[in-house]
């Protein structure tokens, strides 16, 4: 099944961030993501671990994944059912995180590549307002499938790796030009001189983004609890 590992900050949190690792990966990966974040805010880690499965195009071979992938092009051939099942785990750890004391306001989904691609589509699907979105190498997958609950103002960060050939940058263009159409204008595209990874650049970009998004996001939920 899926395990969930949380790492707490000493202070009290003012945000947590929901992380969901990348095909034939595991959770530890997203915590030495994490861990290189360079944040003046204290937050909560919440790492997912998916469940194997065959995947397809691995001829079948049993793999940590969200969904399976039946062939090339990703984009196309992947399998809703499992990304389905994934999103209503992302929606339960959601849920678990505002029965801990979160507005879901504070609540930030992550991900690298095939993670990213759930957290993108839990986040659309998803009616509770979120902090935002973290989309690592990633791409909104199954759009035809998707109900458009999650407010407009969702802030989006896309970081692209202009030499990948797993997840291809113009997936990840697409995708943004995507939910721009469909009004979303809180969306940052950021690319990359890098293949299918993380690099010490793009956390940079990311630490600055999610410190500035926090800090919005605390002052407005600091005024609403306060009746302002």
């Amino acid at each position: 099944g899926h395990t969930m590992y949380i790492k707490e900050p000493s202070e009290k949190a003012q945000a947590v961030v929901i992380w969901l690792h990348g095909l034939g990966s595991n959770y530890q990966d997203m915590e030495s993501l994490s861990a290189n974040l360079m944040l003046p805010e204290p937050l909560r880690h919440v790492y997912l671990q998916a469940p194997h499965r065959p995947i397809t195009i691995n001829n079948g071979i049993e793999m940590p994944a969200w969904y399976d992938i039946m062939g090339t092009p990703l984009m196309i051939h992947q399998e809703l059912k499992g990304i389905l099942e994934s999103c209503q785990m992302v929606e339960k750890t959601i849920d678990s995180q505002i029965n801990a004391g979160f507005a879901s306001e504070q609540i930030y989904l992550a991900g690298f590549s095939q993670g990213a691609a759930v957290a993108l589509f839990s986040a659309i699907c998803c009616e509770k307002r979120l902090g935002g979105v973290i989309s690592l190498s990633g791409y909104l997958p199954c759009v035809d499938e998707l109900t458009f609950k999650q407010p407009t103002t969702l802030p989006v960060f896309f970081g692209v790796g202009l030499h990948d050939n797993v997840v291809l940058p113009q997936w990840s263009h697409i995708s943004f030009q995507f939910l721009k159409k469909q009004g979303y204008n809180e969306l940052i595209s950021r690319d990359y001189n890098m293949a299918h990874s993380v690099c010490a650049e793009e956390v940079k970009d990311l630490s600055k983004w999610l410190s500035e998004r926090i800090q919005i996001n605390f002052q407005r939920v600091l005024m609403l609890s306060e009746g302002l």
